[in-house]
């Protein structure tokens, strides 16, 4: 059986947080959705829990990090092409996300990130698997 991750964060406003990530492309799972909590299909095994800090909060026994102002995690997500790198941080642009970093270009490794409207980092990169499998 194939491990499934689930990222769990929080978020201040749930109805602003599906908007932004639907403009991205991401769906909803509506058997985990109501209105403290959605389920963001990232692929067959990758899911994001957008949680309201009420909910959020009731799964720790301390405060919430403020995104804004530290940094609580990374979550990077591969791409099939440096456009498609490119695609995703445009439109998480567009809908309002803030770019994080400049570009990463190594050649054979490229990749941009994006802060979503709670701060939360997302990176987005593409590798070339034939450079990959040249190196070993």
């Amino acid at each position: 059986m194939s491990k499934k991750i689930f990222v769990n964060l929080p978020v201040a406003d749930l109805g602003a947080s599906v908007e932004f990530f639907s403009h991205l492309g991401f769906s909803f799972n509506p058997q985990f959705t109501d209105e403290s909590a959605t389920c963001m299909v990232v692929s067959d095994d990758i899911f994001v829990m957008l949680l309201t800090h009420e909910k959020f909060k009731s799964f720790i026994p301390g405060s919430i990090s403020d995104a804004r102002s530290s940094t609580e995690v990374l979550v990077c997500l591969s791409a099939d092409s440096r456009e498609a790198v490119d695609q995703l941080v445009d439109k998480a642009l567009e809908a309002g996300g803030t770019e994080f970093r400049d570009p990463q270009d190594y050649g054979f490794m490229y990749g941009r990130s994006f802060q979503d409207p709670d701060g939360h980092i997302w990176e987005t990169m593409w590798m070339d698997q034939a450079a990959l499998q040249g190196a070993e």
